[in-house]
């Protein structure tokens, strides 16, 4: 899972530390668990009483055939049900530990085939958003023309202890992909402010990752993760109007989605405090797989009052 974290009016970096929750840092986030999406099969075997028997025998059709519904079918000559049901599991990530019941999203989507229109509302297509500091657009990752500068912010040491994805390039390309080539529920951009890049995000469904596990998730609650890059960029401020302007362009363009969460180590006060200054309110904290972490949320419905 990838735990956020930002940091802002401070000397450290506006981040997310989404590394270091996963089994292995390069782990993806995204992904189900090895079993968690193959389909079960339960049979129960109902024994009749005799007059049930006479009486289907007695209402077969003309064809010899009769239709007990779509999970059913009777055997006449036995007088026995056969009754199959088959579900699709939905437990999502690699997460340690089974899902608390308390903690497990309500009716969370089935997933057959992966749709990334219908997870996220297709990003690439929000467009560029006004904020006080300028034009800001989420470009989705190009993997060959972003990562190079996207491998010189995680090896900063200011960043690496929070996303825990310093290495080699190939590492971090690996983190990317994971998203990239995944069913859409995470999507890694980067933020152009003015047409110049200089920040990097993940926007994801909170519901459907490990973090469901952690805080009662709601149906389409969406996570941001955020990293300032640029020195030159941090320290101004910059965390909570961009947080801000994201948080409110995801409750624009995903009218199912009431509210915008966030998961900031709760010893990062910068990172805190940039989310307060962005209209987040402080939920609870909660214990995550490598850090204790302040949940933050943005409400659709507090929107215009904080």
């Amino acid at each position: 899972m990838s735990p956020t974290d930002a940091s802002a009016n401070a000397g450290t970096a506006l981040v997310t530390d989404t590394g270091t929750t996963s089994p292995t840092a390069r782990e993806s986030r995204i992904g189900p668990a090895a079993d968690a999406s193959a389909d079960s099969e339960d049979t129960l075997d109902l024994h009749l009483p005799d007059e049930f028997v006479a009486l289907f025998a007695e209402d077969t059709g003309a064809d010899g055939r009769r239709s007990l519904g779509t999970t059913a079918t009777a055997t006449a000559t036995t007088g026995q049900v056969s009754a199959s049901a088959t579900s699709a599991a939905t437990v999502e990530g690699h997460g340690p530990g089974p899902r608390p019941a308390t903690c497990a999203p309500e009716t969370p989507p089935a997933f057959t085939a992966p749709n990334p229109d219908d997870l996220l509302g297709d990003v690439a297509d929000w467009g560029p958003v006004s904020t006080p500091a300028g034009a800001l657009h989420l470009v989705p990752v190009r993997v060959e023309r972003d990562l190079p500068i996207i491998s010189r912010w995680m090896n900063d040491p200011a960043v690496t202890a929070f996303w825990g994805l310093a290495g080699p390039e190939n590492a971090i390309e690996e983190h990317l992909r994971s998203q990239l080539l995944g069913d859409g529920r995470s999507v890694p951009c980067m933020g152009l402010l003015e047409g110049t890049p200089m920040s990097y995000w993940e926007i994801y469904r909170a519901d459907l990752d490990p973090l469901a596990r952690h805080y009662p998730a709601r149906p389409h609650d969406t996570g941001v993760h955020l990293l300032i890059g640029g020195m030159s960029d941090r320290g101004r401020g910059l965390g909570g109007t961009l947080l801000r302007a994201v948080a409110d362009l995801a409750l624009d363009k995903r009218p199912a989605c009431a509210r915008v969460v966030a998961e900031p180590d709760i010893r990062n006060t910068p990172s805190v405090a940039a989310f307060l200054t962005a209209g987040f309110r402080f939920s609870a904290e909660i214990d995550l797989p490598a850090k204790r972490a302040a949940l933050m949320i943005r409400d659709r419905s507090l929107r215009h009052l904080l």
